[in-house]
């Protein structure tokens, strides 16, 4: 069964990594746990919160996707990215 929509979370290491390396602020990690505009299962307890955000410095629509691992508590943030590749993983 899916999970829903993420109030509580806990974003690891690597995934704060990326966020500084990506430079994906905690606000937009939120904004896809928060109001997913699609969450799509992978293997296991992962799960991919994804939502298609506009970036006002580019003037661009984003894809971006947030890692979630549901097998802890509260759920854990693995991984995200952003992508223009809209249409390769859009369900």
């Amino acid at each position: 069964m899916k999970p829903g929509p993420l109030r509580k979370f806990c974003i690891k290491d690597h995934a704060r990594f990326q966020m500084k390396r990506r430079q994906i602020s905690e606000e937009q990690v939120r904004q896809v746990l928060t109001a997913p505009q699609q969450i799509i299962e992978k293997e296991g307890s992962r799960y991919i919160y994804q939502s298609k955000l506009f970036l006002p410095n580019s003037g661009k629509e984003r894809l971006f996707r947030v890692v979630v691992d549901t097998r802890h508590e509260p759920v854990e943030v693995v991984t995200v990215y952003r992508t223009s590749k809209i249409a390769k993983y859009w369900r």
